[in-house]
């Protein structure tokens, strides 16, 4: 369980309002109790706050009667790190990059040492090098529209995360 993003340790999310209603669990008041006991340890909270809030949460009746216990002490949605999209949309693009080119060097290296190898007559690996070299080339001559991809996929996944409160952000 991590008191940090205690929502998914929860039986139903007690934030949404098609739940608040239900029944807390015992469950449910242990995910408060851990929440509020790190912030006691941490000093968020005195003594006498810690005491409140837990005789509140083991006296709670519904889900709903729990979020404003600790809201103060975790955060109500996924914290997004901060990260520069554009520089993990190159450096996915770089990654895209060494992966076309192994896919390229691998398997052309070897059939052209099997070639020679074999005695020099017709040049068949070239068969291969060609067809290796053209995902090599779609990636290197295609890197501002592949990294505005990668850009647009990572915008997509960050609001997604923020939008539903249960998935974990792709920056994470």
């Amino acid at each position: 369980m991590s008191s940090a993003a205690p929502w998914r340790d929860f039986t139903a999310d007690p934030r949404r309002t098609e739940t608040a209603g239900l029944r807390a669990s015992d469950q449910d008041r242990d995910v408060v109790l851990t929440v509020l006991g790190e912030g006691y340890a941490e000093g968020r909270l005195t003594r006498q706050e810690y005491d409140e809030r837990s005789d509140a949460a083991a006296t709670a009746r519904t889900l709903g009667d729990l979020p404003a216990l600790i809201l103060d002490l975790v955060p109500d949605r996924p914290v997004v790190k901060a990260v520069d999209l554009h520089a993990e949309a190159v450096r996915r693009w770089q990654s895209q990059r060494w992966q076309a080119l192994s896919g390229f060097l691998v398997p052309t290296l070897i059939c052209w040492v099997v070639w020679a190898s074999i005695g020099f007559h017709f040049p068949w690996p070239i068969f291969v090098t060609l067809g290796t070299i053209a995902p090599l080339l779609r990636v290197v001559t295609n890197k501002t529209e592949l990294v505005a991809h990668q850009q647009r996929r990572l915008e997509e996944e960050q609001r997604t995360a923020l939008e539903d409160p249960r998935r974990k952000p792709a920056a994470e």
